[in-house]
């Protein structure tokens, strides 16, 4: 039995029968049997039906058996909706549609343009850990004057991260005089050795002004057992030809809009 035809079993056990869930996709039952024995795929136009149905992306339905049961088994956990103020039910609701980021746990170098010291770039060391198949992301930047290497000052970040229609979504704020907020938005990573994830992200400046702005991402994948004194000594502002940065990563997260574009967009790595 395929993948698909294990999982569309497993999502058919949460409702009451085969019959339901065939007239309310509006499929013929005899035809559905055939995809979940595994006897044929659905076309394009039922596939999409079908998870539409599900709730889940046909990535998701593509999924290994194990996967699959975490995503499926977290979207339908009860929400206790009276114990929650509205905005924060709309963001639970969010989350028990988000797939499972554990893949993604360990430490990460962070890279992008600062937004208040214009031309250096940031490298900041960041953390995604999950509990309880929610991910959570911490980061710290230690600036350091990128001629001298002399302490300038410390901000630290805290937030959330899921993944919801093949993107990683990422907020956090800043944790000691609270007054930042950055939202990311990262591309997922399907590759069997993770690297670094690519982006965007809007924010502004900690300390001078208070323009908003957007720039390009890209967090590089440490591992998950790292020595974080010797990370955190790697960090800091830097010229953008610095040696010590990757070439590629430099390039990557150069804020160019093209010629004939209108906004900030990030083709995926």
């Amino acid at each position: 039995m395929s993948s698909f035809s294990s999982n569309l079993t497993l999502a058919c056990s949460y409702h009451r029968s085969i019959s339901e869930v065939c007239r309310r996709i509006g499929i013929n039952r005899q035809q559905f049997n055939k995809y979940l024995n595994g006897q044929v795929h659905p076309s394009r136009h039922n596939m999409r039906r079908i998870c539409d149905f599900i709730g889940v992306t046909e990535s998701e339905m593509l999924m290994d058996e194990s996967r699959f049961a975490q995503v499926i088994g977290l979207r339908r956990q009860p929400l206790d909706k009276p114990q929650l103020e509205l905005p924060m039910f709309h963001l639970e609701t969010l989350l028990a549609r988000s797939s499972p980021v554990d893949r993604y746990e360990g430490y990460y170098f962070r890279y992008f343009y600062s937004f208040g010291n214009k031309g250096s770039i940031i490298r900041s060391l960041a953390r995604i850990v999950v509990r309880d198949g929610r991910g959570y992301f911490k980061n710290v930047e230690v600036l350091r004057d990128p001629d001298t290497r002399r302490w300038i000052r410390t901000n630290k970040y805290q937030g959330v991260l899921f993944q919801l229609a093949d993107r990683i979504q990422l907020f956090e704020y800043e944790t000691m005089e609270m007054n930042s907020v950055t939202q990311m938005t990262l591309y997922p990573s399907y590759r069997s050795r993770l690297d670094y994830l690519l982006g965007i992200q809007t924010g502004g400046p900690t300390r001078r002004g208070r323009k908003p702005g957007a720039s390009r991402v890209a967090l590089e994948f440490l591992g998950t057992d790292i020595s974080v004194p010797r990370a955190m000594r790697q960090t800091g502002l830097f010229h953008p030809d610095d040696p010590a940065l990757r070439r590629e990563i430099v390039e990557a997260i150069g804020n160019r809009i093209d010629p004939g574009a209108y906004v900030l967009e990030i083709d995926e790595p």
